[in-house]
């Protein structure tokens, strides 16, 4: 708009400048002998070039159009002015012309100004509604920012609490933990000290019966000869080369008699088992028959009840003689079932014991009848149980050059171990042991159906076990020291007793 103005600003200087060189022009071309006109100020000559220089000057600067109306009227009416002055009387309609132009120019420019005026109030107003809604921006995000570090703050807070609150449990679970393991640290303490109590009481009994034990082979050494014992070396070494030989034979003959037993024990539980089924089938079925004929009979009773209560509408008398009599025949009639039942079940209770006193009889005269022998020496397993090394290998030497097979335990739960796995024919066992005692290890081999038969040779230094090991299922009892021909005949007799498949 201020490019439109300095535009119009200058066309009116120029409309100006050539209505002024016009109006010169005319005067001198009408009069002949007219005198020249006198010369033009100095100033007023250069006129019309300076318009074309303010012309120019204007044109880049903005805030040059916006000079006030009344300079902008005064710098284009000056040549006017000097040339209404110099100007003849034709040229003032030309003025009038100019000046009515520029009352409409600056009527013009007021109208911009003020439009200007109103457009830079409003662009005041709408920075000032800018600026305002900036604060008020400002204000909510100070706001906010205010609030976000409360928020913070508090979560801070909240965090800190908790983590005072975490650390408090955890020294409460570090003071629990420690007076745990204070308390476990004293448990175990207590615990070492019992065992350690066991160790010494063990340690003492140890050397108790090391001591015995060395008293007993001094006593034993002072009595044998030289030559006792290079008898029991030539003998050791032939009973080892024997049994060299006989332990091939031994594990070959273990293993088809144990193969036998086996299939024998199977065969035997399979009849068993056969027969108690079938003795149960019988039972069972006797049973039912005897159910059924009781809801017959009881059906039965039931319906000449019901009879007879018919028959009684008619005769009361005749009615409950004839209840009396169905009721009698009912009794008369279970009481015989009853006895027929119990004479079935007794005649089939007959016939199951003569089957099993037959296959009884079969079976011990096939026993009779298969060949058998005795178990030789070097086949027989002596399993020596004791808590001593000392005792163990001094039976063990005795028995070994005896041509016996030895299994060692140092444990009651060590001896039961190898009664399941070796199978042996004796069993040797000192009284008082850790854990399982020489008393509690008769009574489970007396309670196991496959080792009950076992001959229990018990040693012991006390008189008064005589009772508690009756009590316990012990073979027989043997004191400190004891006679290695006691020890040896008692094995011998268990020996004997055993019959094997020739």
């Amino acid at each position: 708009m201020n490019e439109l103005l300095i535009w119009i600003l200058a066309a009116v200087a120029v409309v100006a400048v050539f209505l002024v060189w016009s109006g010169k022009r005319r005067p001198s071309s009408t009069a002949d002998d007219a005198q020249p006109l006198p010369p033009a100020p100095a100033d007023a000559t250069p006129e019309p070039a300076a318009e074309p220089a303010a012309e120019s000057a204007a044109e880049p600067s903005a805030p040059a159009a916006e000079a006030p109306a009344s300079q902008d009227a005064q710098v284009t009416s000056e040549p006017l002015a000097e040339a209404s002055v110099e100007a003849p009387a034709p040229v003032n309609a030309d003025l009038d012309a100019v000046r009515e132009v520029e009352a409409a120019l600056a009527a013009k420019l007021a109208e911009q100004r003020a439009e200007e005026a109103r457009i830079e109030a409003e662009r005041v107003a709408a920075e000032q509604e800018a600026e305002q809604a900036r604060a008020e921006r400002e204000a909510q995000e100070a706001a906010a920012r205010e609030a976000a570090a409360e928020a913070e703050r508090q979560a801070a807070e909240a965090a800190r609490q908790a983590a005072e609150a975490q650390r408090q449990e955890a020294q409460a679970r570090a003071e629990r933990e420690a007076a745990e393991a204070a308390a476990a640290a004293e448990a175990a303490r207590l615990e070492a000290e019992r065992q350690e109590a066991e160790r010494l009481a063990q340690e003492a009994h140890a050397r108790r019966l090391a001591e015995e034990a060395a008293a007993e082979a001094a006593a034993q050494a002072a009595a044998e000869a030289a030559a006792e014992a290079e008898r029991q070396r030539a003998a050791q070494e032939a009973a080892e080369r024997e049994a060299a030989r006989l332990e091939a034979e031994r594990q070959e003959a273990e293993r088809q008699e144990a193969a036998r037993v086996e299939a024998a024990r199977l065969e035997a539980e399979r009849l068993e088992a056969e027969r108690l089924a079938e003795e149960a089938r019988a039972e069972e079925a006797r049973a039912a028959e005897a159910r059924r004929q009781a809801e017959a009979e009881a059906q039965a009773a039931e319906a000449a009840r019901l009879a007879a209560e018919a028959a009684a509408a008619a005769q009361a008398a005749e009615a409950a003689a004839a209840q009396a009599a169905a009721e009698a025949a009912a009794r008369q009639a279970a009481e015989e079932a009853a006895a027929r039942a119990a004479a079935e079940a007794a005649a089939a209770a007959e016939r199951e014991a003569q089957a099993e006193a037959e296959r009884a009889a079969q079976a011990a005269a096939a026993a009779a009848t298969a060949p058998t022998r005795e178990l030789r020496a070097e086949e027989t397993l002596v399993l020596v149980v004791d808590d001593s090394k000392i005792v163990r290998v001094k039976i063990s030497r005795l028995l070994t050059g005896k041509t016996y097979r030895v299994a060692l335990a140092e444990s009651g739960e060590q001896a039961l171990e190898l009664l399941a796995a070796e199978c042996p024919h004796v069993v040797i066992t000192d009284v008082e042991m850790p854990g399982i005692d020489g008393f509690e290890l008769t009574r489970q081999v007396r309670a196991h159906a496959a080792w009950s038969h076992l001959p229990v040779l018990m040693i012991t230094s006390s008189d008064d076990k005589q009772e508690q090991a009756a009590a316990a299922g012990v073979t027989q009892l043997l004191g400190k020291p004891y006679s290695e021909e006691a020890l040896l005949a008692a094995i011998e007799r268990a020996r004997t007793a055993v019959r094997v498949p020739a």
